[in-house]
């Protein structure tokens, strides 16, 4: 007890806890080559103005360096086009929000309503959207002897030489990252097939799901260029298709207990470096086995599957999925319910564009210098898909103190421009490493940057280093109370309506397991697992969250692993009915999911139990739909036992 009275409380800790990401070498001297580089080029030229021109140039150089991340190259291109776009308006809009009166104040309001819904239609728009407000607030506080357009060409320049540096690294990589992104799929089943029988077997089977989120995220939904590049996807999405049945087999086995043949981890093994082309795969597949558990021999059918598709041109291209296009008229009305239809997208509209607003009057207000550095706080920190906001809030304050000292002393220290360039260069080519770890040691190497360069541009005294830090501790603030604390709701909601999702998924997943679709069961079960993982993201935010938030969450993590008990109960009913159980009633089928559904309502009551509530799905189903029940009347419990005004210690790991 005296030990746990000398640490930190709970949340704290999962605040700053951070594992040292792997150091991308390749991103790393892209950004420390790239990102300086036009203004090293201005120091050489030498002027006023040709120093304006490369401080413009090495920021377009950084937002294009920044937006691409790993997937294929036309991804990449697509975040690195929002980016550079929507930067090049906030240059120009940033013209008309300096000074005072109420004009900038509506600019800065209008263009953040703007950014808010422009950041649900997808992430390269949210990117974008970000960048918008960000060069807003740098352009109303930055001035230079450039014209606008000037400033707005050099932006681009810079932007096309850091586009022209990602292009070569691309053509140099030594992996096609989608086929890499189906091999990593057959990599963690072979993973998953060897962790049977130990204690990594949950980390095992999240990993696989991760695997295969990603590679369905980067083949499927990306597959719309050229005709060859097309049918190479479709090939690939096929591939991930075929590989469904291996998947099922390898989570039933887990659930079994059963220990897969080595054989068929060696043939997983072979397959995934067959995928991109490492290894050829051999011509003869494993036979089929017809002795032994159920469940090893649906492995075994799964890899033989699996093997024909990826060891056969002709297979692969007959199971090559087509590319859904759906009707404009569709793809309008989808596009109008996640923006403006969405009460989530109009929330976090107004969210924003009260937070950057009450930033902008601060900006006119308070006798700061360089106050644009307080809108450039509240755009950072408030984005909805970065994360928590108060974790961000928090990261962002102290990564950028840390940012702010390390940069001050650098420009006490260095004699000259080119020193603050090599400086520059060596805080850039920390940012690809410090993005893998978390928001606030990116600040740490980000703030060195933005510092070393708007020295360059208009050189400040010493008091400058204070008002950097005064400006983030305002700007954070403004996020905490009027972006956080006055909405409630915020708290809780992304968690609630995750675990509402995924009881709605694992509903769809029951429906679909026994028809007599197999592509929709595959679908249905590829979406109840990606809920799941959905469900796990908003767990480990809202564990970053000072208390009450955090225990509250905490006794939420009995129920998800039990969710994921249910799902993988279900995959191995469906494996017992291939090999040859008698397919469940499709009554008994009915009465479980009204008790999934029955799960989802207890989830929006969160309230304790009472009499009224019973637990009888188990009770009535019979034969391969009695394990899967036994784990949904389990789960039923263990909400509302998690729910307020019933929270048990036992329920409440960690907390």
């Amino acid at each position: 007890m005296a030990e746990r009275g000398l640490r930190a409380p709970a949340w704290l800790e999962e605040l700053v806890r951070t594992s040292p990401p792997p150091v991308p070498w390749r991103d790393v001297v892209r950004f420390a080559v790239t990102v300086p580089a036009p203004l090293a080029l201005a120091l050489v030229v030498g002027g006023g103005a040709a120093l304006g021109a490369g401080v413009f140039g090495t920021t377009g150089a950084l937002a294009a360096s920044l937006a691409p991340q790993a997937g294929p190259l036309r991804d990449r291109l697509r975040r690195t086009a929002a980016a550079v776009g929507f930067g090049a308006v906030g240059l120009l809009a940033g013209q008309y929000a300096s000074g005072g009166g109420w004009l900038p104040v509506l600019v800065v309001a209008l263009l953040s309503a703007a950014a808010a819904v422009i950041s649900a239609v997808n992430s390269a728009m949210s990117l974008g959207a970000l960048q918008l407000l960000v060069y807003t607030a740098l352009a109303s506080g930055l001035v230079t002897s450039l014209p606008a357009a000037a400033e707005v060409a050099f932006f681009f320049a810079g932007a096309a030489w850091a586009t022209l540096v990602t292009l070569v690294q691309a053509a140099t990589e030594p992996s096609d990252p989608d086929r890499a992104s189906v091999a990593a799929v057959f990599t963690r089943i072979a993973a998953l097939l060897t962790a049977v029988g130990t204690e990594g077997t949950d980390d095992a089977r999240r990993e696989l799901t991760t695997a295969l989120n990603a590679a369905y995220d980067r083949v499927i939904r990306t597959r719309s260029l050229a005709a060859g590049r097309n049918r190479q996807l479709s090939e690939l999405a096929g591939v991930l298709n075929a590989a469904a049945p291996l998947v099922e087999a390898a989570v039933a086995s887990v659930r079994a207990g059963v220990p897969a043949d080595p054989h068929d981890v060696t043939a997983v093994h072979a397959l995934a470096a067959a995928v991109p082309g490492t290894r050829e795969l051999p011509a003869e597949r494993p036979p089929a086995l017809e002795e032994g558990p159920a469940v090893r021999r649906a492995v075994r059918h799964g890899v033989r599957l699996a093997w024909a598709v990826v060891g056969d041109p002709e297979e692969r291209a007959g199971a090559a999925v087509p590319a859904l296009r759906l009707p404009w008229r569709d793809r309008l009305r989808d596009l109008a319910d996640r923006t403006l239809g969405s009460p989530d997208t109009r929330d976090f509209a107004v969210r924003l564009t009260l937070c950057m607003t009450i930033a902008e009057i601060a900006r006119q207000l308070l006798p700061i210098e360089r106050p644009y550095w307080v809108l450039l706080t509240v755009a950072i920190v408030l984005k909805p898909d970065f994360g928590s906001v108060f974790t961000r809030a928090v990261q962002r304050g102290a990564g950028t103190l840390l940012g702010v000292l390390i940069g001050s002393l650098l420009l006490s220290v260095l004699p000259g421009d080119a020193w603050v360039v090599a400086a520059m260069a060596v805080a850039a080519g920390l940012l690809p490493w410090a993005r893998g770890a978390n928001f606030g040691l990116f600040s740490v190497f980000q703030t060195p940057v933005i510092i070393l360069l708007l020295d360059l541009a208009a050189p400040g005294g010493p008091g400058l280093v204070g008002a950097r830090l005064v400006d983030t501790l305002i700007g954070c603030a403004i996020v905490l109370v009027a972006g956080y604390l006055l909405w409630p709701q915020t708290w809780r909601a992304p968690l609630h309506e995750a675990l509402r999702a995924a009881a709605r998924a694992l509903d769809g997943y029951v429906g679909a397991a026994f028809a007599d679709d197999p592509a929709e069961r595959r679908r249905a079960r590829r979406r109840s697992y990606r809920a799941l993982t959905e469900l796990h993201t908003q767990l480990q935010r809202r564990l970053a969250e000072p208390p009450p938030i955090s225990t509250r969450a905490a006794a939420w993590w009995p129920v998800i692993v039990q969710l994921e008990r249910t799902s993988d109960a279900v995959t191995e009913a469906v494996i017992a009915v291939r090999g040859g159980e008698p397919a469940p009633d499709p009554a008994q089928v009915s009465v479980l999911r009204r008790a999934i559904r029955g799960l989802e309502d207890d989830v929006r009551a969160a309230r304790p139990p009472d009499d009224t509530d019973t637990d009888d799905a188990q009770i009535l189903a019979e034969g391969v739909l009695a394990p899967v029940a036994r784990e949904v009347d389990a789960a039923r419990r263990l909400v509302r036992d998690a729910a307020p005004g019933r929270r048990p210690e036992t329920a409440v790991p960690g907390a």
